[in-house]
């Protein structure tokens, strides 16, 4: 067998390190479906104010802004496995005490939104992590695999199996899917510990390459240097990554818009009745798992840049047709369409920043940015259920239509900018001022 045929997507395994990995987000995902969906169902038994309702979805974005940053530095700083481990710790313990409270009838809307805001402070630390490790455990021609395969059991567990879980077990007992999700924090964090020494952090100056084991003589123990100033300046010189950025917190931003009155639109305009929407849900779930499972293959024939163009164009111009379906069944199909390209585009995209950004500098980076981005969504969300008192179906046109433009604007950054960014992080060219010199 040639090396060619050895680089394909789906001819060389990811190894166990990697399943490890992915048991740890699969069961982390599991217990955040569980809760996901029971928080809301909780809130509504606590207040009927619709504007308090939208505050429990906005505030899950919340932690991003406000501990994205901190958490990127106790990534890069500390073990990564035990960072893992203490996020579903404190996930497990919020659970564990919001069950109590429901149970004892001591439960507040506002003890509930302190608990949300924990549970997503937990949720910067691992998804943090996670993503600083995936780098660690694969080679570089299987990142688009490797986030692939994270993102379909991200999305399997939370559209397929969380939801419906959580809504049974809801009927059964208010409290019973948040003791259940407690629960089940425990298997990932017994996985996280799991992990080998790689996993712990970048080791040195130079990350190794992905995928190498860690020099035997370097401890996961050893002095890091963690402050943010550094990472600051990396994103700020790296112009490719500077634009994306901002590409990514207006396009972000468009879909939390869009998205911020999902469920009136189904019940309210297309009059989908209660027990339907969990199928109309499902529906969207399908197309975003479809994309998670076959973007490593698009990836491979295509390239990222073209990908990842087109799936933001056609992500933007679905939603835009969401808005304008007649009926449920084409809106859903519209909106499936939608979650397809948003599961194409986040695959590449992932992948690209794990090769691109120093190892050592990886877990302060990516929360800088998504602080810079997801810090955005609240807002977003909020204007999105105010637009949407005027006609549900605003958003979904206003924010798609937005956002294909801005791809439409943004076709130089994303085809030739990304080209020029992943050869780079090919031929270890990392300095910012190699990023200049490419071109874009």
């Amino acid at each position: 067998m040639n090396a060619a045929a050895r680089r394909r997507p789906g001819r060389d395994g990811l190894g166990r390190p990697f399943g490890a990995l992915w048991g740890a987000a699969a069961f982390s995902n599991l217990a955040d479906g569980l809760g996901r969906t029971a928080v809301p169902l909780i809130a509504t038994t606590l207040t009927r104010d619709p504007m308090a309702i939208s505050l429990v979805t906005a505030l899950a974005f919340l932690p991003w802004l406000i501990f994205g940053l901190p958490a990127g530095m106790i990534v890069d700083r500390c073990d990564r496995r035990h960072v893992m481990a203490w996020a579903n710790t404190i996930r497990g313990a919020v659970a564990l005490g919001l069950s109590v409270m429901t149970v004892t009838g001591t439960l507040t809307f506002w003890a509930l939104l302190i608990g949300i805001l924990a549970f997503g402070i937990g949720e910067t630390l691992f998804d943090n992590a996670t993503n600083a490790v995936i780098p660690t455990l694969v080679k570089p021609h299987q990142l688009d695999r490797a986030n692939g395969r994270i993102q379909a059991a991200q999305i399997t567990i939370d559209s397929f199996i969380a939801t419906p879980i959580s809504g049974v077990l809801f009927a059964i007992a208010l409290a019973l899917p948040l003791w259940v999700g407690a629960a089940g924090y425990l298997v990932p964090i017994a996985l996280a510990l799991m992990l080998p020494l790689s996993a712990a952090r970048a080791l040195c100056d130079d990350t190794p390459a992905a995928g190498e084991q860690a020099r035997e003589d370097a401890s996961p123990h050893a002095p890091a240097r963690a402050g943010a100033r550094e990472a600051v300046a990396f994103l700020w010189h790296h112009r490719y990554l500077r634009a994306m950025i901002l590409f990514t917190a207006i396009t972000g931003s468009c879909l939390s818009f869009a998205q911020a009155v999902t469920v009136l639109f189904l019940l309210d305009h297309l009059h989908v009745p209660p027990a339907g929407i969990g199928f109309a849900t499902a529906g969207v779930g399908a197309g975003a798992l479809a994309g998670s499972l076959v973007a490593a293959r698009v990836v491979a024939r295509f390239g990222r840049g073209p990908v990842m163009f087109t799936a933001n164009l056609v992500a933007g111009t679905a939603l835009a047709l969401a808005g304008l379906a007649p009926e449920v069944f084409s809106a859903v199909a519209a909106y499936a369409v939608g979650a397809f390209a948003v599961a194409m585009w986040n695959v590449p995209w992932g992948a690209l920043r794990q090769q691109i950004i120093p190892g050592r500098l990886f877990g302060r980076a990516l929360g800088i940015s998504r602080m810079l981005t997801w810090g955005l969504y609240p807002l977003a969300t909020l204007l999105g259920g105010w637009v949407s008192r005027f006609d549900l179906r605003l958003p979904f046109v206003i924010g798609g239509a937005v956002m294909a433009l801005v791809s439409l604007a943004a076709w130089h950054l994303l085809i030739r900018g990304t080209k020029a960014a992943g050869a780079e992080g090919l031929t270890g060219a990392r300095q910012p001022e190699d990023a200049a010199r490419a071109g874009y």
